[in-house]
């Protein structure tokens, strides 16, 4: 399946005025996030549903409650695995891992 067609390039809504974006980069990916929001409020934003394989099936998984007590958004952040998308601000730069299903 290729993931492009599952992944629109912006989902905020046009009308709120934003300060200027930084970039953070998913998977290689330079993408554009804004100060203030959360790893999984970009990621969101970017088109992305699936950011990890669960630990018994290995099914994919996406953010479910989006306020840290589901810990299905979990994601490697500069290198610090298992860290909750939903709990962590962007940072300008940003290195972000996250499971992809074409990538086994």
């Amino acid at each position: 399946m290729n993931r492009e067609k599952n992944r629109s390039d912006n989902l905020r809504i046009a009308g709120i005025g934003r300060c200027a974006g930084i970039h953070i980069r998913v998977n290689g990916r330079m993408i554009t996030a804004f100060p203030g929001e959360t790893v999984l409020a970009a990621l969101t934003a970017a088109g992305y549903k699936v950011l990890k394989k669960s630990n018994v099936r290995g099914e994919a998984r996406g953010p479910f409650c989006g306020m840290g007590v589901c810990y299905e958004c979990l994601v490697t952040i500069d290198g610090t695995p298992k860290q909750r998308s939903c709990m962590v601000e962007v940072a300008d730069n940003m290195e972000i891992i996250l499971y992809e299903p074409d990538n086994g």
